[in-house]
């Protein structure tokens, strides 16, 4: 069974064929009023008994509908944000450029393939890797005023572009979506991990959430799609759209 709702129209004859990226990337669009402002979305997956990972990853959850529409977002995002343990867990390399989604880039006025940033306190980051030596435009390391001196100018020397966005050692996350919005990144993709995810979350700077709520259960104690301390108040969310597939549930939820 394939269902999206209220999206787009689609019809049971739908259901035995695999949905254009195009289709995808309409479902999938960044409002309007991202165009204006920052607008922070992320883009996560969890088991039905809570898991945010398997064994340190979260590919062991997924799917090949979730990994395009993993590759979707990323094909509408200016930015794609993620935590330093996140891009070492799952070996980040540069966005790619992709034929699909370039001519919607064009029109929107962006690059070829979104910025990687890197959010980091201890900037413990093989900076040899093509994630910062290789990429179509340059990796944002996002890094605190007391973090390592030498491991910035580290990062600079392999070609990444270093950004304070907090006073201590780690960042602050107004400051992180504010430094990326100051760049024309308004368009912004956090993929986590769980830490930086409750940062936004706390920080009351998330706009959307999709999560892909995987027809699996992993027991153990993995940790949450959102971690670090609880807010005061939970933050609510309004359900926007609901995909079906496979058992999977593609969901979109806008902070209220």
């Amino acid at each position: 069974m394939r269902r999206l709702f209220p999206v787009t129209d689609m019809t049971a004859s739908d259901a035995d064929r695999e949905w254009s990226l195009d289709e995808l990337a309409d479902a999938y669009a960044y409002p309007e009023e991202a165009s204006g402002r920052s607008w922070l979305r992320a883009n996560m997956v969890s088991s039905l008994d809570g898991a945010g990972q398997h064994d340190g990853r979260s590919q062991p959850l997924s799917s090949e509908t979730d990994m395009r529409i993993f590759g979707t977002l990323r094909g509408l995002a200016d930015v794609v944000i993620a935590g330093a343990e996140t891009v070492r867990s799952e070996g980040y390399r540069p966005a790619r450029a992709r034929d699909a989604f370039a001519a919607r880039r064009a029109a929107a006025g962006q690059g070829p393939a979104p910025v990687i940033a890197v959010v980091t306190a201890s900037l413990d980051l093989d900076f040899s890797l093509p994630l910062f030596t290789e990429p179509l435009v340059p990796t944002i390391v996002l890094t605190g005023a007391l973090s390592d001196r030498e491991r910035r100018a580290e990062a600079e020397r392999a070609g990444a572009e270093v950004v304070i966005a907090g006073d201590g050692r780690g960042v602050e996350p107004e400051r992180v979506v504010a430094a990326l919005a100051e760049r024309g990144l308004r368009r912004q993709l956090t993929e986590g991990g769980p830490r930086l995810l409750g940062q936004f979350v706390a920080a009351g700077v998330l706009d959307e959430l999709c999560l892909a709520l995987s027809p699996t259960m992993t027991a153990g104690g993995a940790q949450r799609i959102a971690g670090g301390p609880p807010v005061a108040l939970p933050k609510r969310f309004a359900v926007a759209s609901v995909l079906e597939q496979d058992g999977f549930l593609f969901t979109r939820y806008l902070r209220i």
